[in-house]
C-alpha cells in the first residue's frame, strides 16, 4: 500500500499545488490555462514524437491496442448514452455528452503522468500517442455529430458542423505530431541529436506542468445541480471504463502487456479536463464541471487500486 501511495501522491500533490497556487492568488487561473495550452501544444507533442522517432513503425504503432481501446470507448460511450436517453429520460445531446463523459480519460495530463511514473516515458509516450488517435479522431467527433443533430438545425446545419469540427482536428497539433511520428518512422527518416535533446528537454515538462495546470483550471469550479448526473457521469468513467476497457483487452491475446496496463491506467484515470468547455457549447457546463471535479477527486482511489491490480 506505502508504494502505491508512493506512486500516486506525488501526482495529485502537485494538482493540489496548482489548486493552491491559483485559491491564495499566488497564481491567476489565467496563467495555469496557459499552462495547460504550452502542454497540448508544445510539451505533450514533443514527448509523443520523442517515442515514435528513430523506431520502425510496428514499435509505433499497436493496431491491438487502437482496436481495444476503441472498441471499449465505443461500447461504454453507447451504453452511457443509452442508458442517459432512456432511464433517466434525457435529450440527445445530454446523453451524447454523458457518454463522452464516461469514455474519454484525461489522457493528456493525469493519464499521462501516471503512466510515465508506473511504466516509463518510452511506453507511456507510444500509449498517448494512440489513446489520443482514439479520442480526437473517434470520440470527440463521434459525440459533436450526434449532439449537434440532436439541436434541430437541420441536415445543413449538422453538415457544417461537421465540416467545421474536421477543420479543427485537421489543425490539432496532438494529431499533426501523429502523422508526423508515423511519416518518420514509415520512411525511417531518422532526427539528429541535437533535435532529439531538444525535444527530450521539452517532454519532460508534459507532465509535473501539466498536473500542475489540472490543480489550477479546477480552482473555481463549483458543484452546480445535476449532481446525481454528474455523480453517474463520475463513478461510470471510474469503474465501468476500467472494467469493460479489461474485459475487452481479453479479445486481443497478443496485446503487449505493457500496453494492456498502459490501457487500463488511462480508463482508471479521471475524464477529460475540457469536458466542461464542450458542455459550454450546449449550456451544460455545470453538469460537466461538477462531474470533473467528482472525478478527479475520485481518481486517486481509481488509480491507486489499478496500479495495484496490474503491478
Amino acid at each position: 500500500m506505502l508504494q502505491i501511495l508512493s506512486t500516486t501522491a506525488p501526482i495529485f500533490i502537485l494538482i493540489g499545488l496548482g489548486y493552491l497556487s491559483v485559491m491564495t492568488g499566488l497564481i491567476s487561473r489565467e496563467t495555469t490555462r496557459g499552462m495547460g495550452l504550452f502542454v497540448i501544444t508544445i510539451a505533450l507533442p514533443a514527448m509523443i514524437l520523442r517515442g515514435m522517432v528513430n523506431k520502425p513503425l510496428r514499435a509505433s504503432l499497436d493496431m491491438d491496442f487502437l482496436m481495444g481501446y476503441a472498441l471499449a470507448s465505443i461500447l461504454l460511450f453507447a451504453m452511457g448514452a443509452l442508458v442517459f436517453r432512456y432511464l433517466r429520460r434525457a435529450s440527445a445531446t445530454e446523453s451524447s455528452l454523458a457518454g463522452l463523459g464516461m469514455s474519454s480519460a484525461n489522457t493528456g495530463f493525469i493519464g499521462l503522468s501516471i503512466c510515465t511514473v508506473v511504466l516509463g516515458t518510452e511506453p507511456a509516450s507510444r500509449a498517448v500517442a494512440m489513446s489520443i488517435m482514439v479520442e480526437t479522431m473517434l470520440m470527440y467527433p463521434l459525440t459533436l455529430a450526434l449532439a449537434d443533430a440532436a439541436t434541430g438545425h437541420g441536415g445543413q446545419r449538422a453538415l457544417a458542423n461537421l465540416f467545421a469540427t474536421l477543420k479543427r482536428l485537421s489543425r490539432n497539433p496532438l494529431l499533426i505530431t501523429i502523422a508526423v511520428g508515423l511519416f518518420l518512422a514509415v520512411f525511417q527518416i531518422p532526427l539528429p541529436d541535437v533535435a532529439l535533446q531538444s525535444i527530450d528537454m521539452l517532454a519532460m515538462t508534459a507532465a509535473p506542468v501539466g498536473l500542475f495546470a489540472v490543480g489550477g483550471n479546477l480552482h473555481g469550479l463549483r458543484p452546480a445541480g445535476m449532481v446525481a448526473d454528474a455523480s453517474g457521469i463520475a463513478l461510470s468513467k471510474l469503474i465501468l471504463h476500467p472494467a469493460i476497457t479489461a474485459v475487452v483487452f481479453m479479445l486481443f491475446p497478443g496485446l503487449d502487456p505493457v500496453m494492456r496496463k498502459a490501457g487500463l491506467l488511462f480508463a482508471a484515470s479521471p475524464l477529460l479536463s475540457i469536458y466542461p468547455i464542450i458542455g459550454m457549447r450546449y449550456g451544460l457546463e455545470d453538469r460537466c464541471s461538477t462531474a470533473l471535479l467528482l472525478c478527479t477527486v475520485l481518481s486517486f482511489v481509481s488509480i491507486s487500486i489499478m496500479i495495484a491490480l496490474i503491478s
